[in-house]
């Protein structure tokens, strides 16, 4: 890596040229007029604007497809020396505002394409007391301004002659010297060389038009030997005010050097086979780095799948492996709403499906995975992964040893895999899972659903149907307003312990009164018995006795062990500490 400073000038050539040209996963330029404006006055005022970084072209590793910047009219076949990594919005602004002669394609501060032409007001210039919108203005392609709904002509600079009139210098002529030059030599003899014009000319000369073309931007230069990865941090650091690059984007630019168009082939997969309820968060960086888990366990050798390792799937490996996991992905899914999950809201992680997207290709080859015993072991390796919530940092690295680790498990029933061992769940966990951002709370909404929960109004069972249709929602059970007013601990009431999954209309008949007050309400409607109504509540772990009483910490104790039974169920493991010292100090009893 080095650094030097270029002037905007030779920079522009460059642009002009194609030798210096844009990565073809840079995305499309996106500055406004006022940002625009505002470049051209730190320029004019020789305040810095940031440096700019490039990657010197020709290392075969890094074999990205290149596009000239948006305005360069580069010659058919022309290849770069230098892809520019960091500065495209600010190279572009320049080059078509102070060098190309086409109108700016840009956009209004509220979103409005706009195309325009840049001027220089000569006097205002030269002016310290100006402002940067008197000194730097903007036309329409027109080059005419106008007011009153296009009916008043407030500023016409459709010829030289208006231009010169004006004095106003367009901005395009600024950085080539032979340009402005000859428009200098027609503005004076437009005003017959007044000499207080051409003193003032000259003035504009030595104090804007020869310091501009001399600004220099300072320039990174990464080597070209320089690692795909390591690019790709380069744009993960720098894009920290925009849209983030992805690895797809690079591996995107990669096999474009193939004319296979990644872009493309993934927006009609994720079209038609990938956007399920439960499997519509899949992007495509998930699926390249699934399928690089797959390809490096088919392998044979080590399993992995970081950054550097998808940058480096061959072409090849992608073409043979994405159908394949895409019905990977497609299993996963049904796999998981089996376990009621039913949409991507309700996934406890939106990381986890991408091992389990490949153990469900890999066990797919020979059918295993429509066997009992083989799924259960899946659901049991998911399910330690939610309530252990392993899944929430350092994914690649359980990914990397999870799939080897499960696929050793089913096939030999040796150890466990390290998810299940290193999986623990405290029991004081349960009262701190308040809302649904933890992926335990969700995990436990769908051990309640899969328990066959039934609504208790209607009785429906809350399959994926009833899911959908009457919009099923986490409520709580003893209702928050009548908690308040109880003064119950909000550490408790509030907590996943106090809630269930309901539909919205049931939630609205139980209101904020006491469970024996709208579960009596219920029942008196005639929609349905005591007794039946009482099956309901325990689908959901509820005590009907307990919640008839209105007991509240006796409700709390008794459900929180029907939630640590089913996770323990879920996991295939005890939950330990169900009665230590912290358990009694948080729900005042032992939860054994």
């Amino acid at each position: 890596m080095r650094t030097n400073d270029r002037t905007i000038t030779d920079l522009m050539k460059a642009v002009q040229s194609g030798a210096a040209q844009l990565p073809d996963f840079q995305r499309g330029w996106v500055w406004d007029d006022s940002r625009i404006k505002a470049l051209i006055a730190s320029i004019i005022h020789n305040y810095p604007v940031g440096a700019a970084m490039f990657l010197t072209y020709g290392n075969p590793e890094i074999q990205f497809q290149y596009k000239p910047i948006e305005g360069a009219a580069v010659p058919s076949g022309v290849v770069p020396s230098e892809l520019i990594l960091d500065g495209q919005q600010r190279l572009t602004s320049i080059f078509n505002a102070l060098y190309s002669d086409k109108p700016v394609n840009t956009k209004t501060d509220k979103g409005r394409e706009i195309d325009r032409y840049y001027y220089i007001d000569i006097e205002k210039a030269l002016d310290p007391s100006a402002e940067n919108d008197e000194v730097i203005i903007s036309v329409p392609d027109t080059r005419i301004v106008t007011g009153e709904f296009g009916r008043d002509v407030l500023l016409d600079l459709s010829t030289p002659e208006k231009e010169y009139q004006q004095k106003r210098m367009p901005l395009n002529l600024i950085l080539d010297s032979s340009k402005w030059q000859l428009w200098q030599s027609e503005y004076c003899a437009y005003y017959q060389y007044a000499p207080e014009i051409t003193k003032q000319f000259m003035d504009f000369t030595t104090r804007i038009l020869i310091p501009v073309s001399q600004y220099q931007m300072p320039v990174i230069v990464l080597d070209k030997d320089t690692p795909k990865e390591a690019v790709c941090q380069v744009f993960e650091n720098v894009n920290t005010g925009g849209v983030a690059l992805t690895v797809f984007e690079l591996v995107t630019a990669v096999y474009a050097m193939d004319s296979f168009p990644l872009r493309e082939d993934w927006s009609a997969r994720k079209e038609k086979h990938l956007s399920g309820d439960v499997i519509s968060g899949v992007t495509a960086t998930d699926f390249l780095t699934a399928l690089t888990l797959l390809s490096s366990y088919k392998s044979g050798g080590p399993v992995k799948c970081k950054k550097k390792d998808v940058l480096n799937l061959p072409l090849t490996e992608y073409k043979k492996y994405a159908d394949v996991l895409t019905r990977g992905f497609q299993e996963a899914e049904k796999l998981l709403q089996e376990e009621r999950i039913f949409s991507s809201r309700d996934l406890p992680y939106s990381t986890q499906p991408i091992p389990l997207a490949v153990l469900c290709t890999l066990l797919m080859e020979d059918h295993r995975i429509r066997t009992t015993n083989i799924k259960n072991k899946l659901k049991q390796w998911y399910w330690c992964g939610v309530f252990g919530e392993l899944y929430g940092s350092a994914n690649e690295t359980r990914y990397s040893y999870d799939v080897p680790d499960v696929m050793t498990w089913i096939e030999a029933d040796e150890k466990l895999p390290r998810t299940c061992a290193e999986a623990h769940f405290n029991p004081t966990r349960l009262l701190s899972m308040q809302s649904r951002l933890s992926a335990a709370y969700k995990g436990i909404m769908a051990l309640i659903l899969k328990n066959h929960a039934q609504d208790l109004i209607s009785g429906r069972e809350m399959d994926f149907t009833v899911y959908q249709a009457e919009k099923i929602d986490i409520h709580h059970i003893f209702p928050q307003d009548y908690c308040m007013k109880c003064n119950y601990s909000k550490a408790k009431w509030n907590s996943i312990v106090n809630k269930t999954p309901i539909s919205a209309g049931t939630n609205r008949e139980i209101g904020g009164v006491a469970p024996s007050r709208y579960l009596g309400r219920i029942e008196k409607k005639g929609a349905v018995n005591p007794d039946t109504l009482d099956v309901y509540l325990v689908s959901h772990w509820i005590d009907p006795e307990l919640c008839r009483g209105d007991c509240f910490d006796e409700f709390i104790i008794d459900r929180t062990k029907k939630l640590l039974d089913a996770i323990s169920a879920a996991m295939g493991k005890a939950v330990n500490g169900r009665d230590s010292e912290e358990v009694i100090q948080r729900f005042g009893a032992s939860l054994n």
